[in-house]
């Protein structure tokens, strides 16, 4: 007899959920398909990275689902070591090596999947006396997850994991926080990564909030949340720790220090959420009028800024964000700010690979995570011109839009096999030449992996969308792309969890490791070792007496640098100003014991002789009786303006800490030891100071 339907219906739902895998069902929400189809360990993956550091490594088990996704997984997990005198293993899946000889399988099961990884702990190849554990991954079609993951991937998901928007602000207010809007955004257009900006992140506690709702709001993967946190004037978080930029580490000439630096800043972003770094700067300044990059650069020697960035690198890589070199292939020798215009470098590749690219090649061959592009032309590489759409006249196409540079260049001749990254495509010298959507689809043609900061989200998701559909942009240029950046994902463990930790739990940690005393301590020793005393006609250090009265004179930070030299000396007078002074300001100077002038350049305008401030400065030095005493407070190149000067410090940035390590200085506290990492030339392009002079007590 046959059952009723209502009947033969139940019995079938009932005989399919028990008989299903297991589901996970953590946000309901959303209309992705749950369904478990495995259980493997992430370190089996072949793109994921092992490291054993202490004798311990974390493993870390994924779910894998029917439409082709990944999670990480903590729930219901049972661990356990086949050799415990090898190695054992604890409920959160942290391995710890014995110190006995021999192997053992470490494995986990979530009930229904399991999956096994094998660790040795055996002799180096430096000797017996000498044991390292080593983790050995795990063979099988199953281990391909990336290829699962694009194989079930729609389209659109496809160029999501390609797309960057920044959301600084919002109806005209600072973004900090997440907002139903942009959280839609986030889903419809299934982003993969999401940059952030200082109007982002103002307080320690508010910026972890805002990162792991971004993440939150991510449906299949992890989001690349990326941040320029260079260290110097290009310092995003308002509540992390103010390091000395780039420049003021070339003047330290310390591996180490850059290494420190660089770790510092991961900790604090890491600590955050935020897993990206567009850090660091390898353009070597070998161009005093450079007005974009300037002391964001380790300085005018290839080899110094390779060094010191691929420690910086290291160092920033060592805590899991991923590192990011810029701006290639090279943005140093411009005398043009890309924001604004288009720049060109004109040099052959001979000298390109000595200078320019120098950096780039060996932060790959370190093996960087990713590379950003320069919007500048390198018409020795590729002259090809196209009509700009705002002057209809010819202009050449930058290297952020050009195949030659990106594939031919990058890929090809130089090896590189990471994740390429467009500069803002916000910047005038794209949006004054390309429309947006032009720009972004020639980026993408050109090899760019990520689309930065695209001009109208929804315009350039369709525009590329419709480019791959006509087949001028292949299935498989977006295929490559997408498993590079899910290749990055992998590597720094930037995956989609089914549960994540408390928001408080995160705070708590964050609000220890953010601008904590041993950062602080790294951030006072580079700004220490990077004061460079450029010269000095025997009017350093000061020794005064309590009656000495001592004048600052400045404009921009003059509170800083006053303050700075107050701690050291009580009777301090300051006068700011922005041009020549007064008759009644000098006058109150003539019985000053010194007088400290600060000077803040950035451009070849504010250091000319003629511009009002350096004509203060050389007011002081030809009307005073009083030593001057100049201290350049971003450009060590201010001596140009002013060479007849007592003595002059370069401090290359405008942090307390630099003000403070000046003041040091000054008074003789810190016995001076930096370097010039560029040459300072005169104001008739002969040599003023060569790099590497530096002067001592």
């Amino acid at each position: 007899m046959k059952m009723p339907f209502r009947i033969s219906f139940i019995i079938t739902a009932i005989v399919v959920l028990v008989c299903s895998p297991i589901t996970i069902s953590t946000d309901t929400v959303h209309a992705v398909d749950e369904t478990v189809t495995d259980l493997v360990l992430l370190e089996n993956v072949p793109q994921a990275t092992v490291d054993v550091t202490n004798n311990e490594v974390d493993l870390t088990a994924l779910h894998l689902y029917e439409g082709g996704h990944f999670k990480s997984t903590t729930n219901n997990l049972a661990w356990h070591s086949t050799n415990q005198n090898v190695a054992t293993v604890n409920d959160q899946g942290v391995v710890t090596f014995t110190g006995q000889p021999g192997r053992s399988f470490i494995k986990v099961t979530d009930g229904t999947f399991n999956d096994r990884i094998a660790v040795h702990y055996k002799p180096d190849k430096q000797g017996p006396a000498s044991f390292s554990g080593k983790v050995i991954k795990q063979d099988g079609d199953r281990y391909n997850i990336i290829g699962r993951a694009i194989e079930g991937m729609t389209l659109k998901e496809k160029l999501g994991q390609m797309l960057m928007p920044d959301f600084r602000t919002w109806e005209g207010e600072d973004v900090t926080e997440m907002l139903p809007e942009i959280k839609q955004l986030v889903k419809e257009y299934h982003l993969g990564g999401v940059i952030l900006f200082r109007e982002n992140v103002v307080t320690t506690e508010q910026t972890a909030r805002l990162v792991h709702a971004y993440q939150k709001a991510s449906e299949k993967y992890g989001m690349l949340v990326t941040i320029d946190q260079e260290g110097g004037i290009v310092t995003r978080l308002q509540s992390g720790t103010d390091f000395p930029g780039n420049m003021a580490l070339g003047a330290t000439r310390s591996a180490e220090l850059s290494y420190d630096v660089g770790k510092a800043i991961g900790e604090e972003l890491q600590a955050l959420g935020i897993n990206m770094n567009l850090a660091p700067v390898l353009d070597v300044n070998n161009n005093p009028d450079n007005p974009v990059i300037g002391v964001r650069s380790f300085g005018g020697s290839p080899e110094l800024v390779a060094e010191l960035g691929i420690a910086y690198t290291k160092g920033l890589q060592s805590t899991g964000v991923a590192a990011t070199a810029k701006h290639f292939p090279g943005h140093g020798d411009t005398s043009v700010d890309s924001h604004l215009g288009l720049p060109e470098v004109p040099y052959g590749m001979e000298r390109l690979k000595e200078v320019e690219l120098y950096p780039f090649q060996k932060a790959m061959e370190a093996d960087i995570d990713a590379i950003m592009t320069a919007h500048v032309t390198f018409p020795k590489i590729d002259d090809t011109k196209v009509i700009s759409k705002k002057t209809g006249e010819e202009v050449l196409l930058p290297a952020t839009l050009s195949h030659k540079v990106l594939t031919g260049l990058m890929r090809e001749q130089m090896g590189f096999d990471g994740v390429i990254i467009t500069d803002a495509l916000n910047m005038g010298a794209i949006t004054d030449h390309f429309g947006s959507v032009d720009a972004a689809i020639r980026a993408v043609k050109a090899g760019t992996d990520i689309v930065l900061m695209p001009v109208g989200l929804e315009e350039v998701a369709d525009g590329l969308y419709h480019a791959i559909q006509s087949g001028e942009i292949s299935v498989d240029r977006i295929e490559a792309s997408v498993k590079r950046i899910l290749t990055l994902k992998i590597e720094r463990n930037i995956i989609k969890a089914e549960s994540t930790p408390p928001p408080e739990e995160i705070i708590a940690n964050a609000q220890e490791v953010v601008g904590s005393e041993a950062h602080q301590q790294t951030e006072a020793e580079a700004a220490k070792k990077s004061i460079t005393l450029v010269k000095n006609d025997n009017v350093l250090p000061l020794d005064p007496s309590a009656d000495d009265k001592i004048a600052v004179v400045s404009s921009s930070f003059a509170d800083r640098l006053y303050n700075s030299i107050k701690a050291h000396h009580d009777n301090t007078m300051l006068i700011e100003a922005s041009g020549s002074l007064s008759a009644e300001q000098l006058a109150k100077l003539e019985n000053a014991s010194a007088v400290i002038a600060g000077t803040y350049t950035y451009s070849v305008s504010g250091r000319s002789p003629d511009s009002p401030q350096m004509q203060m400065v050389n007011q002081l030095i030809e009307e005073l009786e009083t030593p001057v005493i100049g201290v350049g407070i971003r450009n060590p190149y201010d001596i140009m303006a002013y060479p007849e000067i007592d003595g002059y410090l370069a401090q290359y940035g405008f942090r307390n800490a630099s003000f403070e390590a000046s003041a040091n200085t000054i008074f003789g506290e810190n016995n001076p030891t930096g370097l010039l990492p560029v040459t300072i030339p005169d104001n008739d392009g002969d040599v003023l100071y060569e790099f590497g002079h530096g002067l001592s007590y």
